[in-house]
């Protein structure tokens, strides 16, 4: 749930949905484990100790792990002084405490923002974005990054993604840790371990369906927080066309290195012999943002 003192509108849609993932996802889970147990009973202390501690590190490490894998460099407002003061202005407009600031070495123009909670909060800018966007469409998509944190949302997705994570690293250790030649081929638990590379798949396929469901109502979301909070839904419609078409002029080797953080970004980068990514694409298409962001205008206005 978002602060009580952030000006950020509340979004009670994303709310719902944050907590229908994490009750479905952790329904999974339990699920996911409850079966590995029944499969590898001699095996629990190590299923216990792997989920325990994979849980951990992916709730504890993995906003760093994702902000090193981006590049993201802290600097100082010495060193970025245009930057810093963005987001002071989104700050004090918000009534939020000040996130870390970072820059990420990139040609790709992106944004995005990590961490668990506001004082773990992290918000980048790539050098690529830098250079080509105006301030007031610089600040519409910094406003947009800080809305993930105000609504908590980038804690759940990191949560949200821990089950696929797991199901794959599990199936890995039955295939390869001879699990399956431990037990005689017509004994139930037997069958029923032989069966885990099918339910990992089938727990894996639902969670990364979910995660992606929310995933693209989180950024229409934070489209709408950003443009309520700043009172210039033009402005970030005007740097979402720029970043789209700019996206086409970008080597297909960066974009490939940055699709895999692309629910952390701000505008997903898709190489273009990829395209059929998009039907399962972390962001709403462009068009629907671009829709948005026009009928709250209008409603501005009036």
């Amino acid at each position: 749930m978002p602060r009580a003192r952030s000006r950020y509108a509340p979004d009670r849609g994303l709310t719902g949905r944050m907590v229908t993932t994490m009750f479905l996802i952790g329904l999974l889970y339990v699920v996911f484990v409850g079966v590995l147990l029944a499969a590898l009973r001699g095996s629990w202390p190590i299923i216990l100790i792997i989920t325990g501690g994979m849980f951990i590190a992916q709730f504890w490490f993995s906003d760093r792990i994702a902000a090193y894998g981006m590049g993201a460099r802290e600097v100082t407002p010495e060193q970025a002084p245009e930057l810093h003061g963005a987001i002071d202005r989104i700050c004090a407009l918000a009534d939020m405490p000040k996130p870390k600031v970072a820059i990420a070495e990139s040609d790709v123009p992106n944004a995005f923002a990590t961490g668990r909670s506001e004082k773990t909060a992290l918000v980048c800018a790539t050098t690529g974005l830098l250079r080509r966007l105006e301030p007031e469409e610089l600040e519409g998509v910094l406003a947009h990054e800080m809305s993930h944190v105000a609504h908590r949302d980038v804690a759940v997705m990191t949560i949200a993604s821990f089950l696929g994570v797991l199901a794959g690293i599990i199936t890995r250790i039955a295939l390869w840790g001879g699990f399956a030649r431990s037990r005689p081929g017509n004994d139930p638990a037997g069958i029923l371990l032989l069966l885990i590379p099918l339910i990992s798949a089938v727990v894996y396929a639902i969670s990364f369906l979910l995660t992606r469901l929310l995933s693209r109502y989180r950024e229409l979301s934070a489209d709408r927080a950003a443009a309520l909070l700043t009172g210039r839904p033009s402005a970030l419609a005007s740097a979402l066309t720029k970043v789209s078409g700019q996206m086409a002029r970008i080597p297909t080797e960066d974009l490939r290195k940055a699709e895999p953080y692309n629910a952390f970004y701000f505008m997903p980068a898709f190489s273009a012999k990829e395209s059929m990514s998009r039907l399962f694409s972390s962001h709403p298409t462009l068009e629907q943002r671009l829709d948005q962001l026009s009928r709250i205008s209008t409603d501005l206005s009036r």
